[in-house]
């Protein structure tokens, strides 16, 4: 087909279609830019309002705490803390005194009887008096006591022994500290050896 129009038609025949398809490509980025600027719009309205919900609700949040005092909370938690920690500590102390005194008996010597028995406050200590015929009861009770064989202690020091001339079966009295043995099986935490 051949083209007679003259040159100035052809020319704005040519420069409207241009003007169209401008027109066409500025209205689409238009609405693209105000598409843009709704979602933007919108995008800011909501995480406003989502703000403001959540600075809503953090303040209801902290009013509930508020309201559950957590200072005494705290407290409470740390007494029970506590009270754990030391339920812990008496059960590591913890002698099984059924065996014990029973071990310790058949380690006294012929001749001496146990009088009396406590706990001292150093940690895995005990101190004990024991009855004597004589004084060389008296301090052997001492070295039986420390006899390894027994299992009971790993040391055992005379604090005192006093005899008296009053006609007692046991006029002497030993008075002995003594430091449990790391292994022994007489201690509730090490108890389980016991029952093999």
């Amino acid at each position: 087909m051949i083209n007679l129009l003259p040159p100035d038609i052809r020319q704005n025949i040519m420069y409207a279609r241009r003007n169209a398809r401008l027109l066409r490509w500025t209205v689409g980025l238009l609405i693209g830019i105000v598409g843009i600027g709704l979602v933007i719009g919108i995008g800011y309205v909501y995480m406003n309002k989502l703000g403001k919900d959540y600075a809503t609700q953090a303040t209801q949040a902290q009013a509930d705490l508020d309201k559950q005092n957590p200072a005494q909370t705290q407290k409470e938690v740390e007494d029970i803390t506590n009270s754990l920690k030391l339920v812990v500590q008496v059960l590591s102390r913890e002698v099984l005194f059924s065996k014990l005194l029973a071990q310790i008996g058949a380690s006294l010597p012929s001749g001496s009887v146990l009088l009396n028995l406590s706990i001292n406050k150093l940690q895995g200590g005990i101190d004990l008096s024991a009855g004597a015929t004589d004084y060389q009861t008296a301090s052997q009770v001492q070295v039986n006591l420390q006899d390894p064989n027994n299992k009971i202690f790993d040391k055992a020091d005379i604090i005192s022994i006093q005899c008296t001339t009053d006609g007692s079966t046991y006029p002497c009295t030993a008075t002995i500290r003594a430091q449990f043995a790391q292994n022994n099986p007489f201690l509730f935490i090490n108890g389980t050896s016991t029952s093999k």
